[in-house]
């Protein structure tokens, strides 16, 4: 005798062997003896050999007609048997029942399984919505297969075109845009960043990289919201200085200038004028909301996404002939050692008579020709005793340094100036940081932000700080660069205290200061409890947070896009072999361009040793470089670099 039995959701059939109480042993076809449960036999056979009864069953359930057999079943909860009864019009044979029980087994969709053996039929319409369902996944699937191979035939699908981005970002994967793109790079062994730029997806490497950061980090789009520009106007004193800036000829956010006035008494007052948008923008309102949400411009070779709207920025900028709100820090300088005497913060009005430009002074303005008196500029005198403070600043900061216990700050490093043209040509320009006008304007931000950070200090308010070297722990993790909301040593700059106060129209941070600071000078001893964060504010806390986390990854995002314009510079200059700086063990960075390259098995060579080097391939989708190490460069000038510092400059 046989039986015919459910296993582990499978039906199966074997010969019995013996029975002991409620449990049977079998021998199934091909041999192998199992142990069967009672409970798990729907009937005993026969008829036939195991084998082919299974055989039978499955050409019976095939040719069963499962909608007529739907209809059959009625609404009830039925046995197998008696459906059986009703579909065959007799009782069921063992091949018979054995199909239906298949049949019913495999129609989860029409038939309900209530039990061993007993079911009960789908209402109509949960088996129309389940059909519905399978028809539509059939024509998916169709769907699919075609956008599969209109991609491997270089064509991108229609419905994928409006969100490409969204597919490489953040896939629906279940969606049938995304599973076609999935099975196409698997089918042609390509990325799907490749695939969209070889199908016309995203229109260039460039593009690829914009699109995942604002992806990330500005999904409704880089526009302003409209915005009605309140009627400002500021009862404040004009100041009385002749007032000057400073900056790369693209910068159009002029946060900062600079004021030189003779006293009676043979004494110097210099002035530190940084724009004032905190006398337009007041914390909470619509306007502050726009800041909030963005926290910082983001910097990109020839281009930058801005943390205020346009119309706002032109009220606040010290654009040269326009009277505009500031906070001016004078120092009283007494020029026999450049010391200050004091210092004073005031909101005033101030008109900047002249905007100067890097690009138009940098090789006018040197070190030689400062201590010569020579060459014609404007301002040149008032830049002369800039310059003679500035160094004396830096000077006691190099000492405050050292008695930190750090090594002087290497006064000979290089930064690169980006520039790119309307048809994307690129040129980039080196330029050291000892430059003067460079060493003019880092040494008065940093002493106004220093003395800004001490008077906030002084009047008892939180503002927020950049610390470095504060805290325990190993001497790396001590000379991290922290924002804080308390005073406390900045150990790489040599001061006691440094909060952000003088990009107020490109960091959200030197917003927030500006507004202590304003509070200190309105209410003086009562500013602790009439300035916008109080001590302890946990909004404050939120602030740092959240400006911390979108500094650094718009930090990264320029990193990246500077080094994609590096591979475009390689790729328009024709570049193949050129000069590089060991910067540490098997890392190099090319002369020319601010270009690291992991070098791989170079021999080991002191840092700041120049090489020579064969470019061999890179990419600007993954902005990688191959090189090959061919010689060390001759008789070259060695670069000294500084690693684990902050710059100095803004």
């Amino acid at each position: 005798m046989n039986l015919f039995f459910e296993e582990s959701g499978e039906f199966r059939t074997g010969n019995i062997l013996n029975q002991v109480g409620e449990a049977y042993q079998v021998e199934l076809p091909g041999g192998k003896r199992a142990k069967v449960r009672a409970r798990d036999v729907f009937f005993q056979f026969g008829t036939h050999e195991p084998a082919q009864l299974l055989t039978e069953a499955g050409r019976i359930a095939d040719d069963i007609d499962l909608d007529f057999l739907w209809e059959v079943a009625g609404e009830t909860e039925f046995d197998y048997t008696e459906l059986g009864k009703e579909y065959f019009g007799h009782e069921p044979k063992p091949d018979e029942a054995a199909g239906l029980l298949m049949r019913l087994h495999s129609a989860p969709m029409y038939f309900y399984r209530k039990g061993k053996g007993r079911y009960k039929a789908a209402p109509e319409k949960a088996l129309r919505a389940a059909l519905a369902s399978i028809e539509r996944k059939k024509q998916q699937a169709i769907i699919q297969q075609q956008y599969v191979e209109q991609l491997k035939q270089g064509i991108l699908p229609e419905p994928m075109k409006a969100n490409a981005v969204q597919l490489l970002c953040k896939p629906d994967k279940n969606g049938i845009e995304y599973k076609a793109l999935e099975m196409a790079c698997d089918d042609m062994h390509i990325s799907p960043e490749r695939l969209m730029l070889n199908t016309g997806g995203i229109d260039g490497p460039k593009a690829l990289h914009l699109s995942r950061f604002l992806f990330e980090h500005f999904p409704r789009g880089i526009a302003f919201p409209k915005i009605d520009m309140p009627a400002i106007s500021f009862e404040l004193p004009i100041a009385d200085v002749n007032a000057f800036s400073i900056d790369d000829i693209t910068t159009t956010e002029i946060d900062d200038a600079f004021s030189v006035t003779n006293m009676p008494d043979g004494q110097i007052r210099i002035g530190v004028h940084i724009a004032a948008p905190g006398l337009g923008i007041r914390p909470g309102d619509h306007l502050d909301e726009i800041a909030r949400k963005r926290l910082s411009t983001v910097y990109m070779p020839g281009d930058k996404i801005t943390m205020l709207p346009d119309e706002l920025v032109s009220r606040f900028t010290l654009s040269a002939g326009e009277n505009r709100p500031a906070l001016s820090l004078y120092a009283l300088v007494d020029p026999k050692d450049w010391s200050v005497v004091q210092t004073e913060t005031r909101a005033e009005m101030i008109r900047v008579s002249e905007n100067l430009r890097h690009n138009d002074l940098d090789h006018l303005i040197t070190e030689e020709s400062l201590d010569k008196n020579e060459g014609e500029y404007p301002h040149k005198e008032d830049i002369r005793v800039l310059w003679h403070c500035a160094r004396v600043f830096e000077k006691k900061r190099m000492e405050k340094r050292e008695s930190f216990g750090l090594r002087p700050e290497q006064t000979n490093r290089v930064d690169f100036n980006f520039y790119v043209s309307d048809d994307g040509v690129v040129t980039i320009e080196r330029r050291k940081r000892t430059a003067p006008l460079d060493r003019i304007v880092a040494e008065f931000m940093i002493f106004a932000n220093s003395t800004w950070g001490k008077l906030l200090h002084e009047h008892g308010i939180p503002g927020i700080y950049r610390s470095q070297g504060a805290g325990g722990g190993s001497w790396m993790n001590r000379m991290q660069v922290k924002m804080v909301t308390h005073a406390a040593p900045h150990l790489g700059l040599g001061v006691d205290q440094y909060a952000w106060s003088t990009s107020p129209l490109r960091r959200y941070t030197d917003l927030v200061n500006q507004w202590q600071i304003l509070a200190c000078i309105d209410y003086g001893v009562a500013a602790p409890l009439s300035a916008p964060f109080k001590p302890k504010d946990a909004s404050l806390f939120a602030i740092v947070s959240a400006f911390d986390s979108a500094y650094s990854a718009y930090g990264e995002f320029q990193s990246k896009m500077e080094r994609y314009w590096c591979l475009r510079w390689l790729t328009q200059n024709h570049v193949r072999q050129t000069e590089a700086v060991v910067i540490r063990d098997e890392v190099i960075r090319l002369v020319d361009i601010p270009l690291t390259i992991p070098m791989p098995g170079m021999p080991l060579l002191a840092r700041g040793t120049q090489v020579k080097i064969d470019l061999i391939r890179w990419d600007e989708v993954d902005l990688s470089v191959e090189a090959r190490f061919l010689d060390v460069s001759p008789d070259a000038d060695m670069e000294r670099l500084e690693e684990g510092e902050e710059e100095i400059t803004e």
